[in-house]
Protein backbone atom coordinates (compact mmCIF):
# COMPACT_ATOMS: atom_id res chain seq x y z
CA UNK A 1 0.00 0.00 0.00
CA UNK A 2 2.61 2.16 0.61
CA UNK A 3 4.19 1.92 -3.30
CA UNK A 4 0.98 2.89 -4.05
CA UNK A 5 0.83 6.16 -2.20
CA UNK A 6 4.04 6.96 -3.12
CA UNK A 7 3.35 6.37 -7.26
CA UNK A 8 -0.09 8.52 -6.39
CA UNK A 9 2.02 11.64 -4.80
CA UNK A 10 4.42 11.13 -7.25
CA UNK A 11 2.27 11.43 -10.04
CA UNK A 12 0.45 14.51 -8.54
CA UNK A 13 4.06 16.18 -7.90
CA UNK A 14 4.88 16.11 -11.42
CA UNK A 15 1.72 17.16 -13.21
CA UNK A 16 1.90 19.86 -10.37
CA UNK A 17 5.32 21.43 -11.24
CA UNK A 18 4.85 21.92 -14.82
CA UNK A 19 1.42 24.06 -13.86
CA UNK A 20 3.55 25.65 -11.37
CA UNK A 21 6.61 26.76 -13.79
CA UNK A 22 4.43 28.30 -15.85
CA UNK A 23 2.82 30.45 -13.40
CA UNK A 24 6.19 31.20 -11.76
CA UNK A 25 6.14 34.96 -12.32
CA UNK A 26 3.04 35.32 -10.19
CA UNK A 27 3.49 33.63 -7.66
CA UNK A 28 4.29 35.11 -3.79
CA UNK A 29 8.09 35.06 -2.95
CA UNK A 30 7.79 32.16 -0.35
CA UNK A 31 5.76 29.89 -3.13
CA UNK A 32 9.23 30.51 -5.30
CA UNK A 33 11.73 29.67 -2.55
CA UNK A 34 9.82 26.73 -2.77
CA UNK A 35 9.63 26.49 -5.81
CA UNK A 36 13.53 26.81 -6.48
CA UNK A 37 14.74 25.07 -3.11
CA UNK A 38 12.72 21.62 -4.36
CA UNK A 39 14.33 22.37 -8.34
CA UNK A 40 17.96 22.67 -6.27
CA UNK A 41 17.25 19.47 -4.26
CA UNK A 42 15.93 17.39 -7.15
CA UNK A 43 19.13 18.24 -9.17
CA UNK A 44 21.42 17.82 -6.51
CA UNK A 45 20.40 14.29 -6.20
CA UNK A 46 20.37 13.53 -10.07
CA UNK A 47 23.87 15.08 -9.95
CA UNK A 48 25.28 12.61 -7.47
CA UNK A 49 23.08 9.93 -9.35
CA UNK A 50 25.09 10.73 -12.11
CA UNK A 51 28.21 10.50 -10.43
CA UNK A 52 27.80 7.41 -9.03
CA UNK A 53 26.87 5.85 -12.56
CA UNK A 54 29.92 7.79 -14.26
CA UNK A 55 27.42 10.05 -16.63
CA UNK A 56 29.41 12.49 -18.31
CA UNK A 57 26.29 14.78 -17.89
CA UNK A 58 26.92 15.45 -14.75
CA UNK A 59 28.61 18.69 -15.17
CA UNK A 60 25.89 20.12 -16.57
CA UNK A 61 23.51 19.08 -13.93
CA UNK A 62 25.97 20.41 -11.58
CA UNK A 63 26.26 23.85 -13.70
CA UNK A 64 21.75 24.08 -13.28
CA UNK A 65 22.03 22.93 -9.78
CA UNK A 66 23.88 26.19 -9.09
CA UNK A 67 22.32 28.50 -11.69
CA UNK A 68 19.23 27.21 -9.52
CA UNK A 69 20.87 27.86 -6.06
CA UNK A 70 21.48 31.27 -6.73
CA UNK A 71 17.98 31.66 -8.10
CA UNK A 72 16.63 30.05 -4.42
CA UNK A 73 19.16 32.31 -2.82
CA UNK A 74 17.40 35.46 -4.49
CA UNK A 75 13.98 34.07 -3.63
CA UNK A 76 14.42 33.34 -0.16
CA UNK A 77 13.25 36.01 2.42
CA UNK A 78 15.45 36.83 5.34
CA UNK A 79 14.40 34.37 7.90
CA UNK A 80 13.94 30.94 5.20
CA UNK A 81 17.16 29.63 4.75
CA UNK A 82 16.29 26.89 7.37
CA UNK A 83 12.78 26.44 5.71
CA UNK A 84 14.86 26.17 2.15
CA UNK A 85 17.28 23.63 3.14
CA UNK A 86 14.33 21.85 4.68
CA UNK A 87 12.27 21.82 1.21
CA UNK A 88 15.83 20.78 -0.80
CA UNK A 89 16.92 18.29 1.74
CA UNK A 90 13.11 16.74 1.24
CA UNK A 91 12.92 17.15 -2.81
CA UNK A 92 16.62 15.33 -2.90
CA UNK A 93 15.67 12.44 -1.35
CA UNK A 94 12.20 11.96 -2.94
CA UNK A 95 14.55 12.48 -6.01
CA UNK A 96 17.04 9.92 -5.40
CA UNK A 97 14.78 7.09 -4.22
CA UNK A 98 12.81 7.78 -7.34
CA UNK A 99 16.53 7.16 -9.27
CA UNK A 100 16.98 4.47 -7.25
CA UNK A 101 13.91 2.79 -8.17
CA UNK A 102 14.67 3.44 -11.61
CA UNK A 103 17.85 0.88 -11.70
CA UNK A 104 15.20 -1.95 -10.62
CA UNK A 105 14.06 -4.38 -12.94
CA UNK A 106 10.45 -2.52 -13.44
CA UNK A 107 12.04 0.72 -12.60
CA UNK A 108 11.32 2.40 -16.01
CA UNK A 109 8.23 4.64 -14.35
CA UNK A 110 10.45 5.88 -11.90
CA UNK A 111 13.11 6.95 -14.24
CA UNK A 112 10.43 8.47 -16.39
CA UNK A 113 8.58 10.26 -13.17
CA UNK A 114 12.44 12.05 -12.25
CA UNK A 115 13.21 12.99 -15.85
CA UNK A 116 10.04 14.99 -16.29
CA UNK A 117 10.81 16.22 -12.92
CA UNK A 118 14.00 17.29 -13.72
CA UNK A 119 12.95 18.50 -17.15
CA UNK A 120 10.39 21.24 -15.13
CA UNK A 121 13.20 22.58 -13.14
CA UNK A 122 14.98 23.11 -16.09
CA UNK A 123 12.66 25.08 -17.67
CA UNK A 124 13.27 27.30 -15.19
CA UNK A 125 16.49 28.07 -16.34
CA UNK A 126 17.83 30.48 -19.27
CA UNK A 127 20.01 28.53 -21.55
Amino acid sequence: MGSLRNIVFGLCWAFSVPVLSLHAQSLPSTDMMRLFATCTGRLSALMEYQWLVQDPGASDTEARRDAMAELLAAAMPVDGAARAMDLRLHAKAAEAQLLLRALDRNGAWALALARRQVASCAALLVS
